[in-house]
């Protein structure tokens, strides 16, 4: 069977994940939407501020009867911040107000308390005020029905803190796409167990969960599955009542005991080689109306096919924008396998960008190091250094 390119396997998917956009919005308490994409615009229910308040500590007065300097005036009270009733304000007089605090009507201006000098219920003011000085007007800041964000956007804290600001209590938001993880293997235990001979440690799970929660997702489930089909068709099948898509990893390749291959087969699954390295070995289905994507079981195969394949599509349903490759200059030449699109795991560095490891599927540690994954072209066999490469972003 003819190996499919990157592309194409990638437009598969995303042919195959296309329901993932359709979902409809939802509303939610504003205090869970960071990262979370609007699904519509959001306008103003509410001037900003709503009443006529002071910039400063210090005294509201009337301009036209500080034109005369110094000015002396009676002070007729004390207006904090909060709720208050409608202070008249007396022309040729002051009150002593505070920061936010409404302005009475009849006062035009600010003096900051800097600029006065207080005793004996009168206060000296030794500078000239203009009408408006350290009032803030209401809706000075924000009008009723102003566009505060537009739909797409994805929400951080300064987001949030502006929707709070005007009353917002929920907010419209894209679907987070329901994904559970299913890895397998008899090989495979839990962290924190001793391991014996023949075993490893799960790493697949957590990563391939931690992976699509840090690009939009809910996980709602994560199972292991040994080798035997009837306990991966169980939990399948447990995992396609509640997600959106299901990402598998292992039992995919040319072996005796490829369970997820063995099992979706006779589903019309599609299970084949894609021209890249690490991750050839891929399949997907769908069960039950479910997507499934089915990745190798080598930690770096598993990590790399879904940021090529999964990542992209996570994103997209999530609302969120895409990650963009980069170009940037190679730190030292590089040689590549002639064939098999290349994904090598690399680092951004003051020199350019370097390789952590080599293109083994095994070597795990190099992972954690790399930030890019460095994108070489099937047709490519070098890359020298000084010359820029794509590469994608961690």
């Amino acid at each position: 069977m003819t190996a499919r390119s990157v592309e194409q396997h990638a437009q598969h998917v995303a042919e195959l994940l296309a329901p993932l956009h359709g979902r409809p919005p939802e509303e939610i308490p504003l205090g869970e939407a960071l990262g979370r994409a609007l699904a519509a615009d959001v306008r103003s229910p509410v001037d900003l501020p709503l009443f006529r308040n002071s910039q400063m500590d210090g005294y509201a007065v009337d301009a036209a009867s500080v034109t005369s300097i110094p000015a002396v005036l009676p002070v007729r009270g004390v207006i904090a911040a909060g709720p208050a009733g409608t202070t008249v304000h007396t022309p040729g007089t002051a009150y002593r107000i505070m920061t936010g605090a409404p302005i009475p009507e009849g006062a035009d201006a600010i003096v900051p308390v800097e600029d006065t000098e207080a005793a004996d219920g009168q206060v000296r003011i030794e500078r000239s005020r203009t009408a408006g000085e350290f009032v803030r007007e209401r809706g000075s800041d924000v009008r009723e029905g102003m566009l505060l964000l537009p739909a797409g956007s994805v929400l951080a804290a300064r987001h949030i803190a502006v929707l709070a600001a005007v009353g917002l209590q929920r907010v419209p938001v894209r679907p987070r796409p329901r994904i559970a993880v299913i890895t397998t293997g008899a090989e495979l235990v839990d962290a924190g167990t001793t391991l014996h001979p023949g075993e490893i440690y799960d790493s697949n799970g957590i990563a391939l969960a931690s992976s699509a929660r840090a690009n939009g997702a809910e996980v709602v489930s994560i199972a292991r599955s040994g080798d035997d089909p009837a306990e991966f068709r169980t939990l399948l099948a447990e995992a396609t009542t509640t997600a959106d898509l299901v990402l598998t990893s292992g039992g995919v390749s040319m072996g005796d005991f490829e369970v997820v291959k063995e099992t979706l087969s006779p589903l019309g699954a599609h299970f084949g080689h894609v021209a890249m390295q690490p991750g050839g070995p891929q399949g997907t289905a769908v069960v039950d109306g479910t997507p499934v994507l089915n990745f190798p079981g080598n930690p770096v195969s598993t990590l790399v096919s879904f940021e090529v394949f999964a990542r992209p599509e996570i994103r997209r349903a999530a609302g969120l924008p895409p990650t963009e490759p980069e170009e940037l200059p190679l730190a030292a030449a590089v040689t590549s396998i002639p064939g098999k699109r290349q994904f090598l795991r690399a680092r951004r560095t003051d020199a350019g960008v370097e390789l952590v490891s080599g293109p083994g599927s095994h070597l795990v540690a190099a992972m954690a190091w790399a930030d890019v994954l460095l994108d070489v072209p099937a047709d490519v066999t070098a890359l020298d250094a000084g010359q820029l490469v794509k590469v994608i972003p961690l």
